[in-house]
């Protein structure tokens, strides 16, 4: 039987069948699955009103097209899956075979702490783990997912507990998903004051899908017009019935200030997981499980939180994380001790490592580095196919006669920066959200963690595109070829204010805004005690002008590490209102001790700005 016509071309056409590709195929590659010649799906896809070569990487909604043309249907593999073919290949098993019964041990419940933005979870977790770690995040808001194992005690035994605080903030949709994936029960916090909020509702969405027990703790119970009994009715609703109802999900009140019911609590995440879950794992095998966040330290290098899920991880193992791999030179536990192994359900930070990995990357302990090496290279070579298939636009024929007679089409373009992975990739999500017709376009051409370099501001110039530094700074001589090429540098430490200011500059509705001007650097080169003034900063001021009472911020390798203002400023024994270049003087940061030596102290101050 002849092969039908599209548009003069003849293909031989399919009876439905389904075609596997992974992500970021060429027409090449669709072409060997069904046995047709290549040129002819570059003549279809003509006559359909598209342009694409044989070899460039096709959008899935093209290869939707073609398909539907051609009478099969396309598949797209899934991350997962493309994965462990990969691992397959090298004759590795990731997953849940972990042995027999007699090599099974118990292992610690990991808790994903969830709810809605404002509602305690970090303050429920400091309260827990007796340390501070929302004064140290912008606005309040966490924006990197940590992971914490404390102690308690249930019928006279000591059991141990792993928490991920995942953030808040709805732009962090992906990483907290990743959290209720990697968990085994869900704290739900939900403020007594407050009740149920959209985020309460998106994270138990979460936690339902990853099919895991939910525990509820009603926080703020100390404040004015608190109401537990109102929360309980409210997520009756939702299908979480108490206890105390009839239902089977545990409810305790708490308060993260007073510090009321946090035992209760621990109380309930044990006995929950001993009802509800069978938590054993491998020991003796080696270590598998997950990458929960990652960053990029100057003099460590690339620092993954991993956490252990079956196996063990010791230092010295190969290891593959991501796109990185090396052998584990170093395991921190969450208190930054050195410690020699990591049994499941176990956090640590691993350094070796010879790239940073994503939120979410699973990671494995391998027989060598060039095993290794290997699985690495193939993971960032399948992951520029699928970003570069992301990043394709379909172009008409209609669209590129329209550009050419109107010139081409107004596009943002930016280049992202931060200092953790998952971060990123919340930002980059978040942005693509963004919404404003058809006239301007966004797009990221980069996106990487860490210090904003020489290499990040040459690419912005050559790609006329606007740097976006997410709690990072320039790092070297960034800042001044940034202001000789002309490029354009923002810095944000909140999601929110990124989000708005870009959304505002797509739509062309920006008002009048403050625009920082930098005032001028000092390097710490001594640090004095007093007992008067507290720690004072021996500093050579290096550009610019050092002013009192100016804002200022502190930059430990690029990135920043608190906002304050200058407190008192003295050039040798005498007050001084400023210090300029090439000068000595001595400082101190209000309201902030933790300098060191070779920490940059930048000043700036706000100036309005018009638009053009």
């Amino acid at each position: 039987m002849q092969a039908p016509e599209i548009g003069g071309v003849r293909v031989r056409q399919g009876d439905g069948q389904t075609v596997r590709l992974a992500r970021g195929a060429s027409l090449t590659d669709l072409s060997e699955k069904i046995n047709v010649d290549v040129s002819s799906l570059v003549q279809v896809l003509f006559h359909l009103g598209e342009m694409v070569t044989a070899t460039q990487t096709v959008s899935e909604d093209t290869l939707q097209v073609l398909a539907g043309e051609l009478n099969y249907v396309i598949e797209v593999v899934s991350p997962e899956d493309e994965d462990r073919a990969l691992l397959e290949s090298f004759d590795i098993e990731f997953g849940e075979n972990e042995g027999g019964e007699e090599e099974l041990a118990a292992r610690p419940p990991v808790v994903t702490v969830m709810g809605h933005v404002d509602h305690g979870k970090t303050k429920l977790l400091d309260a827990i783990r007796k340390t501070n770690v929302v004064a140290g995040e912008a606005g309040g808001i966490t924006q990197a997912i940590g992971a914490y194992q404390v102690a308690t005690e249930v019928d006279g035994d000591e059991r141990k507990i792993t928490f991920i605080d995942t953030p808040g903030h709805e732009a962090f949709t992906a990483m907290r998903s990743r959290g209720a994936k990697s968990t085994d029960i869900a704290v739900l916090v939900v403020a007594a004051d407050d009740g149920v909020m959209p985020q309460t509702i998106e994270a138990l969405n979460h936690a339902l899908a990853a099919e895991v027990p939910i525990v509820v703790a009603v926080n703020k119970i100390d404040r004015e017009g608190a109401d537990p009994t109102k929360v309980r009715g409210q997520l009756t609703e939702y299908g979480l019935v108490p206890e105390e109802y009839g239902g089977d999900t545990m409810f305790v009140d708490v308060s993260a200030i007073t510090g009321v019911g946090l035992d209760a609590l621990l109380e309930a995440v044990i006995l929950t997981a001993d009802a509800a879950l069978d938590l054993r794992a491998n020991p003796d095998m080696d270590g598998q499980g997950v990458a929960i966040e990652a960053h990029l330290d100057k003099g460590r290098g690339a620092v993954a939180t991993v956490l252990v899920q079956r196996g063990t991880l010791h230092v010295g193992d190969s290891i593959v994380a991501g796109t990185g791999y090396g052998r584990v030179r170093a395991l921190l536990d969450d208190h930054g001790n050195n410690v020699t192994e990591a049994p499941p359900s176990f956090p640590v930070q691993v350094l070796g490592l010879t790239a940073v990995p994503g939120a979410g990357d699973s990671f494995l302990v391998v027989d060598d580095d060039r095993m290794a090496r290997q699985i690495a290279e193939r993971r960032a070579a399948r992951l520029r196919m699928a970003a570069q298939a992301a990043g394709t636009r379909r172009k008409t024929l209609d669209q590129l006669f329209e550009q050419l007679e109107k010139g081409e089409t107004q596009e943002l373009r930016l280049i992202l920066k931060g200092d953790g992975a998952g971060s990123v990739e919340a930002l980059e999500d978040a942005l693509a959200k963004i919404d404003v017709g058809d006239e301007v376009s966004l797009r990221v051409i980069d996106r990487g963690v860490g210090a904003i370099t020489e290499t990040n501001v040459s690419l912005a110039a050559a790609s006329d595109a606007v740097i976006v530094g997410f709690n990072v700074r320039p790092q070297g001589k960034a800042t001044e070829m940034a202001d000789r090429e002309g490029v354009d540098i923002r810095y944000y430490s909140v999601i929110y204010a990124a989000i708005d200011e870009i959304e505002a500059a797509l739509k062309g509705m920006l008002k009048p805004i403050y625009e920082e001007v930098q005032l001028g650097q000092a390097e710490i080169r001594e640090i004095f005690r007093s007992s008067r003034a507290g720690i004072i900063a021996g500093c050579m001021v290096i550009n610019g002008t050092i002013r009192r009472n100016s804002k200022a911020r502190l930059l430990r390798e690029g990135v920043v590490i608190a906002d304050s203002t200058i407190g008192s400023l003295r050039r040798e024994k005498d007050d001084a209102t400023e210090v300029r270049e090439g000068f000595e003087c001595g400082m101190t940061m209000a309201n902030y001790s933790d300098i060191r030596t070779g920490d940059i102290i930048e000043t700036y101050e706000m100036r309005e700005k018009a638009r053009s």
